[in-house]
């Protein structure tokens, strides 16, 4: 018998349970997969950003940076971290005073973040297109580090504390008589309580326990070069859209290589994962306009992920359905930089130490919402 049953090992799965093992939770996490972060973690790109226009997801995310940044020191393990920060430009007026007007409530959040001249953005990111450039937002202290890194560097320290994970069995059902039943294709394990953390197989894994969760896959590709020297330091954001593609993004990694990813317009449904022959073209060429000096670095890769999204572009996170059943799902493409902070909200809420944030977060992420409008930094 558990105290809590996991479901799913990934961006968020893993640091729940690590979450879970450090308050002396009787945890155990079942994934499909051979190791942790093999789903969706697996394919993210790297980026860690507490600028958000929702202050419950700029919580999430303060709280994530804080383990992300602190990870080395504390625990030992280089997980890649890099502070090189988040700016995101603007090339027309309607953007700039979008991201202008956000900064007041982003700060009352929490979150360092200032409005940059031309001139600074051009400091910022030496090289950068200044035709029509008006400048933009630099948040300094988001940053970057290594998914498949620090999954293994969460899972490591959750098994330490004495988590417990099953590896390649798929779940097949969940039954609830008192406590909760849940059967793999390899066996039964019962627990008091069960968190969702499926990514995007989460609304089947909660339609197990009658629960409908509103969450989509849709997919998209990301690319990665060959490493050059250090010659910029944030992740470049532009959210402009054009034919084809929404906002569109790309940072130097630890080690060199410039990692980027863009948003189809319209979204592309499904948990496809194979990359196509339009991406590179549509994304070269928004970035190289952006940042000439990208032209001459060769591509190594591209791969194609997905993003778990809800209809507003915020996770679900809380108690939902019959008691003792949790959700931390529809992160959107952003699990990776909210899952140690979803984590620590779901245990806290668990053992109940929720603080007057967590409750802040938890009301704001609920099941029951309207899912109207978008977040505008999704």
């Amino acid at each position: 018998m558990h105290d809590v049953i996991i479901i799913g090992a990934g961006s968020v799965g893993t640091p729940t349970a690590m979450s879970l093992a450090e308050r002396g939770v009787k945890t155990l996490v079942i994934d499909g997969g051979s190791s942790s972060g093999q789903g969706n973690n697996k394919c993210a790109i790297g980026g860690i950003r507490a600028t958000h226009s929702d202050p419950a997801k700029v919580a999430l995310s303060l709280h994530s940076l804080k383990t992300f940044s602190t990870w080395e020191e504390t625990n030992g393990d280089d997980i890649g971290w890099y502070m090189g920060g988040y700016t995101f430009v603007a090339y027309n007026e309607s953007i700039s005073g979008s991201l202008q007007e956000m900064i007041p409530a982003q700060q009352k959040a929490g979150l360092n973040i200032r409005w940059c001249s031309t001139g600074e953005i051009r400091e910022i990111v030496p090289g950068i297109n200044p035709e029509g450039l008006l400048g933009g937002t630099f948040s300094l202290e988001d940053g970057s580090a290594s998914p498949m890194e620090s999954s293994y560097a969460f899972h490591r320290h959750a098994v330490k504390l004495g988590a417990k994970f099953h590896f390649g069995e798929t779940v097949t059902s969940i039954r609830k008589n008192g406590a909760f039943t849940v059967t793999t294709d390899k066996g039964e394990y019962t627990g008091a309580r069960v968190v969702n953390c499926a990514g995007s197989f989460a609304r089947e894994i909660g339609a197990m326990a009658g629960v409908d969760l509103p969450v989509y896959p849709d997919m998209h590709e990301a690319g990665i070069t060959e490493p050059v020297e250090r010659f910029f330091n944030p992740m470049v954001v532009d959210i402009s859209r054009t034919t084809g593609s929404a906002n569109y993004y790309f940072y130097q990694y630890s080690t060199g290589q410039v990692v980027f990813c863009i948003t189809p317009d319209p979204p592309l449904p499904g948990k496809g994962t194979g990359e196509t022959s339009t991406f590179l073209p549509q994304v070269a060429g928004r970035m190289v306009k952006l940042y000439p000096r990208l032209a001459n670095i060769k591509v190594r890769r591209t791969w194609r992920g997905c993003y778990p999204q809800t209809p507003d572009g915020s996770p679900v996170i809380g108690q939902v359905g019959p008691e003792g059943y949790y959700a931390a799902v529809g992160m959107c493409g952003q699990g990776f930089m909210l899952g140690p902070g979803a984590g620590e909200v779901i245990a806290r809420l668990i053992t109940g130490e929720s603080t007057e944030e967590d409750k802040m977060v938890l009301n704001s992420m609920r099941l029951d919402r309207e899912f109207s409008g978008a977040e505008t930094l999704r």
